[in-house]
């Protein structure tokens, strides 16, 4: 059994599949992905996250703002618990921070945001879906002086070093890896992957980006992320069902789903 644990089933192209969201988990229960964890980029369209997980008991969703969505509504700590308080969300975030084409005053904005998810996410004790993105240092000094520790939660689509790896883990937070461990350009990448304690890491997709090989530079979707698990099975010595069994148990540990 797999987990994609971080996809935005919102903003895939269901033309790929008639039109039918259900024909969607379908294809990916035909690769053996049988959990699904939409993730939330703002909370404008936060009803299109939650009503899959409402409609369907193996999709969970989470509620948050990404950190590039600066023209979004800005969700104070109130109104960020207030949106948990559905049972099927699972997590807050997608948050973090992204310096990458970054003005001063975007930071400004990201770091405030930034904060105000940490702390709804100790207010209601539920995990926090990090994105960083050429913001290493100052998204773990953000998560130290948070207290982020208290909850935990996952460095999602994983793409920096191993000191950041070791660095995220001692808070309390997994690693999870998308299509780009499977990419020949991602040496260092895939040297964490190897290193990362059993129970620390989670796969994903983040569909419908960041389609794996053989699918790179195509639409992403849940089902690939399969590949992800073969790819992640071969770095490490041991079989795709190992991969699948470890990933998923993680998961469910993390998220506290039985």
């Amino acid at each position: 059994m797999l987990t994609d644990s971080h996809c935005h089933l919102d903003k895939i192209d269901l033309t790929l599949f008639n039109n039918n969201f259900s024909e969607m988990i379908e294809a990916a229960k035909d690769f053996d992905v049988s959990q699904f964890l939409c993730v939330c980029i703002d909370t404008e369209h936060f009803q299109d996250v939650l009503k899959p997980a409402q409609n369907h008991p193996n999709i969970y969703c989470s509620v948050g703002v990404h950190p590039t969505h600066k023209e979004s509504y800005a969700p104070s700590v109130a109104e960020l618990v207030e949106l948990a308080q559905h049972k099927e969300v699972i997590a807050i975030g997608e948050t973090g921070l992204d310096n990458f084409r970054c003005e001063d005053d975007d930071m400004t904005w990201q770091h405030d945001m930034f904060r105000n998810h940490i702390r709804a996410a100790i207010k209601i004790q539920k995990p926090l879906i990090i994105h960083t993105r050429s913001a290493r240092a100052d998204t773990i000094r953000i998560l130290k002086e948070e207290n982020a520790d208290k909850v935990g939660g996952v460095m999602h689509c994983f793409a920096e070093d191993w000191e950041t790896a070791k660095q995220a883990m001692d808070l309390n937070f997994y690693i999870s890896f998308s299509g780009i461990v499977s990419f020949n350009s991602a040496k260092e990448l895939q040297d964490v992957a190897q290193k990362v304690p059993e129970d620390k890491f989670l796969i994903e997709t983040d569909s419908p980006w960041l389609a794996p090989v053989p699918k790179r530079g195509k639409p992403n979707q849940p089902a690939y992320v399969k590949y992800v698990a073969e790819k992640m099975a071969d770095l490490r010595g041991c079989s795709y069902e190992h991969i699948a069994k470890v990933s998923t148990e993680n998961f469910n540990r993390l998220f506290k789903l039985g």
